[in-house]
């Protein structure tokens, strides 16, 4: 589908504020490096959908990538409700503690991450990176 007829298809979707439709144009936005932007799109679609972990932590990944790690960290604790044994759920809240200076706070969370997706490399080094 070419760009244009795509983004048309997302607006569309958005217009009618859809939880759906909202999450789909908040992830194009973030394919397109608009975290900003993405975060309030996605922020509309878990107003309409609080409780459904894909748009939750989409919003997270974008809050955090819009250089927000208190909002992001307050969406990836809102995850760990919905989802606990959720391993980058963990590892993106310890990315926002350890961003806001709370390295301690992080340990656990980047250990929890690791001992739930043992296979994972990033979630190990970033338990590596913290000391």
């Amino acid at each position: 589908m070419p760009p244009d007829a795509e983004q048309e298809a997302l607006d569309e979707l958005a217009e009618r504020e859809t939880a759906y439709g909202l999450l789909q144009r908040g992830k194009a936005l973030m394919s397109r490096r608009h975290f900003a932007q993405a975060a309030v799109v996605l922020d509309r679609a878990s107003a309409l959908e609080p409780g459904r972990g894909s748009i939750t932590e989409a919003l997270a990944r974008a809050l955090f990538n819009s250089s927000q790690p208190e909002r992001a960290a307050a969406a990836f604790e809102r995850l760990l409700e919905i989802d606990p044994s959720n391993p980058y759920a963990h590892y993106g809240l310890g990315r926002c503690l350890a961003r806001t200076g709370r390295r301690e706070e992080a340990r656990p969370h980047f250990r929890l991450a690791a001992a739930l997706e043992p296979t994972s490399r990033l979630y190990r080094n970033a338990l590596d990176r913290l000391g």
